[in-house]
């Protein structure tokens, strides 16, 4: 069998592609605009206008599917690593809503050249193993000639209607935890610049692939109205979108946030990928810092994340019970900070 480097293709992978945040909020504007006036969309419980993480809609009394699609560039060398961690990023959108993975279809880019063809059969199998593992199915998908390579999933999911989560439902006096630790972006930058060592770069690979599945399900079972997942706006891109959504104000404590070991080392180097300053310049209006934060880990809050964790919002009452079941599957689960009254910002750090 033909050995292939994947990062031998791309300058960027994984979430750290995607388009600059602020350049997507002007396309959804129009595209929101140009919906006709009176269009039926009474069953669409999430659609545009909260910029969740995916659309629900409602299919009869007691329950609603989930749509969402995620997929990039790779972002690591080993062809079957990156279809298990691009299956895993795009199944977590379903999870952070609190709903349960039925189908999936493949999203694939690969080119008819130049790259062997068993390294399209590794990706695909990652993926498979991945959906199987979340209690899925693939059932197709779709294939053009492209380079350099891509892959993710369009994905199905259920979620009963009372079990729906949005980043909509944040309420004053909540608590908030976060699920994984911060720093893919970083890392998997680092990697490429041979910076990174064995450890962490296994901590980083094991992290991405970690399904967030465990997590949906004992939301549902806290009754948590209110997550979102971390992927390509960092930590505090996803946590404004969940602020504003909600007309609440975050207050995330930079130094309760776990990070990835070398991260902030990396970016103290000057490892510092370019979607940290993409997504710092879109946020640097809405930010207001309250403490005296180390330049580094602020720079690592803005951090592309990869199949982050979740960023779930929870009552104080509840949190202490939360934290302490989530930890026996995503071990650096902690309280990052709290949910206040909007007097101005969104975020405070």
């Amino acid at each position: 069998m033909i050995k292939f480097d994947l990062l031998t293709t791309i300058e960027y992978g994984g979430c750290s592609a995607k388009i600059a945040p602020d350049i997507l909020d002007n396309l959804l504007a129009s595209i929101k605009s140009s919906i006709p006036i009176g269009f039926d969309k009474s069953n669409l419980i999430v659609g545009f206008d909260t910029s969740d993480d995916a659309a629900v809609y409602k299919i009869n009394d007691n329950q609603a599917i989930i749509f969402t699609t995620d997929f990039f560039p790779p972002l690591c060398s080993d062809p079957y690593t990156f279809g298990q961690i691009a299956a895993t990023n795009a199944m977590s959108d379903v999870y952070a809503m609190g709903g349960n993975v039925l189908l999936a279809l493949n999203l694939i880019m690969f080119p008819d050249k130049n790259i062997p063809f068993n390294v399209l059969t590794d990706i695909l199998q990652g993926g498979q193993d991945k959906v199987i593992e979340a209690g899925g199915i693939i059932a197709g998908g779709h294939t053009i000639n492209d380079y350099p390579p891509k892959y993710g999933l369009a994905v199905l999911g259920l979620v009963a209607l009372d079990n729906i989560i949005t980043n909509s439902n944040a309420k004053e006096g909540d608590v908030l935890l976060l699920t994984k630790p911060i720093g893919t972006g970083v890392i998997l930058a680092g990697e490429r610049l041979k910076l990174v060592d064995s450890e962490n770069s296994t901590i980083t690979i094991e992290n991405m692939k970690l399904l967030n599945k465990e997590a949906a399900s004992l939301m549902n079972k806290y009754n948590v109205k209110a997550a979102t997942d971390i992927t390509g706006f960092g930590l505090l891109g996803h946590a404004f979108k969940m602020a504003k959504a909600s007309f609440v104000c975050l207050n995330i404590n930079v130094n309760k946030v776990q990070f990835i070991p070398q991260t902030i080392d990396l970016i103290d180097y000057g490892c510092i990928p370019g979607a940290c300053f993409r997504n710092r310049n879109y946020m640097e209006n809405y930010l207001d810092v309250i403490s005296n934060v180390n330049y580094n880990k602020k720079m690592a809050l803005f951090d592309a994340q990869t199949s982050g964790g979740l960023l779930i919002s929870v009552d104080e009452k509840k949190v202490e019970s939360l934290l302490q079941e989530l930890k026996k599957s995503y071990p650096c689960t902690t309280v990052v900070g709290t949910v206040e009254k909007y007097t101005g910002s969104y975020i405070k750090i």
